[in-house]
């Protein structure tokens, strides 16, 4: 199309971004937004073809209940990244262990991938936007052998790239290669991401704030505090600021990102490590945060300078416009 510029194209046109790879990453990419064009596809006949809602009755290795539309999206990611040959192991959310790909490629690819195949799954009965979400590392063992788990225990500061495809009201792939972060939306009438929101940055300052209020009573007290903060009135700060929640934390975030505000997932009594998952959502969302100017912590450190010790590894996480979680870091310091 004139004056369109695909995913593809801008992948091809963008290589310099990663001189130390010969085509590989740009072709790895390219099989995750193969995959999404799939898994979008389903989304989208969620309400009309059977065996497609609902839950399969099996529980995943985080616990929870498997849907029919987790199964689909973790096979189309898995066999896209199994198939298209640049990546030597995939990590998923859904299983247990990751899944290495010599079986059908060389054992030289430089690549590993960790991703959440399906997130917020179980809002896709009432028809609340899912997402995707997809972290990129080169691998640190031998080339010339099976992938390790070692390759994906490396902190989030060393991905190559990250995104998130958001299936809303529009499908949109959003992602970074360490050099900002640019978004494309699925145009169904010629089936290619075109990129529609380029060198996105997140407001410093925010109104709105993301946290699920029902567990306020199992949250740190510095965090009950910061939403007592944002709940109070002060004209000369814009408060009290909005609440808005979904539920689906790429949903959460694509929000936060383009709007402005802070998302919080904090530790509870329950939860005592959180609950989101590090490799999976934190890294991975919290690049593409920081990339467009934001912040992500854990209430001390930041997300991205933690050491994995598991592929599923849990951790509280809280990002979004650098003001708000500055604020917020100063309320957990006891000092707000």
């Amino acid at each position: 199309m004139i004056g369109v510029t695909t995913l593809d194209e801008f992948i091809i046109k963008n290589q310099e971004d990663f001189p130390f790879s010969e085509g590989e990453l740009s072709r790895l990419l390219r099989d995750i937004g193969l995959a999404a064009k799939l898994v979008h596809r389903e989304v989208t006949r969620a309400g009309l073809v059977k065996d497609i809602l609902g839950n399969t009755g099996e529980i995943n290795v985080q616990g929870e209940e498997v849907q029919k539309l987790d199964k689909y999206a973790n096979r189309s990611f898995v066999s896209a990244l199994r198939l298209g040959g640049e990546c030597a192991g995939v990590a998923s959310e859904e299983n247990e262990n990751f899944i290495p790909t010599t079986d059908l490629q060389p054992q030289s690819a430089k690549y590993i991938a960790a991703i959440d195949p399906l997130d917020g799954s179980s809002n896709i009965d009432v028809n609340i936007s899912v997402g995707t979400i997809f972290s990129i590392y080169r691998r640190i063992s031998d080339p010339n052998m099976k992938c390790i788990v070692e390759d994906f225990l490396q902190k989030g500061s060393a991905q190559v790239a990250a995104g998130y495809v958001v299936y809303g009201s529009s499908t949109m792939l959003v992602y970074t290669t360490g050099n900002g972060v640019n978004g494309f939306t699925l145009d169904p009438s010629i089936g290619e991401f075109c990129l529609s929101h380029e060198h996105i940055q997140i407001p410093k300052q925010g109104d709105q704030y993301s946290v699920n209020h029902g567990n306020l009573i199992r949250f740190p007290k510095g965090v009950q505090e910061y939403i007592s903060y944002c709940t109070s009135s002060d004209p000369d700060t814009n408060r009290p600021y909005s609440m808005r929640y979904v539920g689906s934390m790429v949903a959460d975030i694509h929000r936060t990102l383009l709007k402005g505000g802070i998302f919080m997932y904090p530790s509870t009594d329950l939860s005592p490590q959180g609950k989101l998952r590090l490799l999976y959502e934190c890294n991975p969302l919290s690049l593409i945060v920081e990339q467009a100017g934001g912040r992500s912590i854990d209430g001390s450190d930041r997300i991205l300078d933690i050491q994995p010790r598991e592929l599923h590894q849990r951790t509280p996480i809280y990002l979004g416009s650098e003001y708000m979680v500055n604020r917020l870091e100063n309320f957990l310091n006891n000092v707000g």
